[in-house]
């Protein structure tokens, strides 16, 4: 079985994780582009700053990359959308803690500075964060896809049970 056997598609947190996808995506993009326009070098690590982040040729490259991965998301919308933005959002997480271990080392090719880590973590919370809303609680509502298709039993009985209470309401005559 695949995981997207699994997950329910066409529900309304799809309008959730495609708007996500598509601001986060649109903040990395145009931080990339704005270091793109100042011609950085590809690997300098002299502290140019942009939007008061530290950055190079290298992070603009790849800040564009992965804002067109989440527009890309954003444009395919559904289960993909929030399983790309759990990535991603993981990945912005796991570069922070990485970057705050080699802030001012030779290893910092990236020219990460405090406020880089800052916005890693911030950024990859605000990403995680909509792909698993609505998906990952162990409070989910009964009308949340997720839920009813982690406990199709009490999902059929509670359909059931609806179906007889709106049958009632209509009458005897079905009206």
């Amino acid at each position: 079985m695949k995981l997207s056997d699994e997950l329910p598609v066409d529900h309304r947190l799809a309008t959730v994780y495609r708007i996500g996808a598509g601001l986060c995506g649109t903040i990395l993009l145009a931080f990339g582009i704005l270091g793109f326009a100042q011609r950085l070098s590809f690997f300098d690590t002299s502290g140019d700053r942009i939007a008061g982040l530290s950055t190079n040729g290298l992070l603009s490259l790849i800040s564009v990359v992965v804002g067109v991965l989440l527009i890309a998301g954003a444009a395919v919308g559904g289960n993909a959308a929030s399983t790309l933005n759990m990535t991603i959002g993981s990945l912005f997480l796991l570069s922070g803690f990485a970057h705050l271990f080699i802030l001012d080392r030779s290893a910092n090719i990236l020219d990460f500075g405090m406020p880089n880590v800052v916005f890693s973590f911030v950024m990859g919370l605000l990403i995680l964060t909509f792909g698993m809303y609505g998906r990952v609680t162990g409070g989910l509502p009964h009308d949340n896809p997720y839920w009813r298709h982690r406990h199709p039993e009490q999902a059929d009985r509670e359909a059931e049970a609806a179906a007889r209470r709106s049958a009632a309401a209509r009458g005897p005559l079905g009206r």
